[in-house]
């Protein structure tokens, strides 16, 4: 995946995450809607300056938006239900319209919060 590529993958991310489209991203941080559109497209890559405006945004490092990251289908490391001890909601079914809202809330959780990642290998060493 070349750095274009990379850099429209983390934005799309992020705007999913965020529930923004590319036009209301555009407008809130004055961008043009062109500009924005053609870095999720992938067409172009955007300046240093605009790659901290948008990490700012984000709440996120530029390296989040700039770097490749682990795709998650190979994560072996994500937790289950049974790690978090707490009954699952919804009676153990996920509402099909609510998987992916979850999945990228734990994403950015676990991102923000590595420790939390490697639970039973910290518990071992306890004892």
């Amino acid at each position: 995946m070349n750095n274009k590529e990379i850099m429209s993958k983390n934005i799309k991310y992020y705007l999913e995450l965020k529930n923004l489209t590319v036009k209301d991203f555009a407008q809130q941080l004055g961008f043009k809607y062109t500009t924005v559109l053609d870095w999720v497209n992938g067409n172009t890559y955007p300046r240093i300056d605009k790659i901290e405006k948008m990490a700012k945004y984000f709440g996120i490092s530029k390296a989040d938006l700039v770097e490749e990251h682990k795709d998650d289908a190979q994560d072996d490391t994500a937790l289950t239900w049974e790690d978090l001890e707490v009954p699952m909601p919804y009676g153990g079914k996920v509402p099909e319209e609510l998987k992916h809202t979850y999945a990228i809330l734990a994403k950015d959780y676990f991102k923000q919060h590595p420790e939390y990642l490697n639970k039973n290998e910290n518990n071992e060493n306890e004892k």
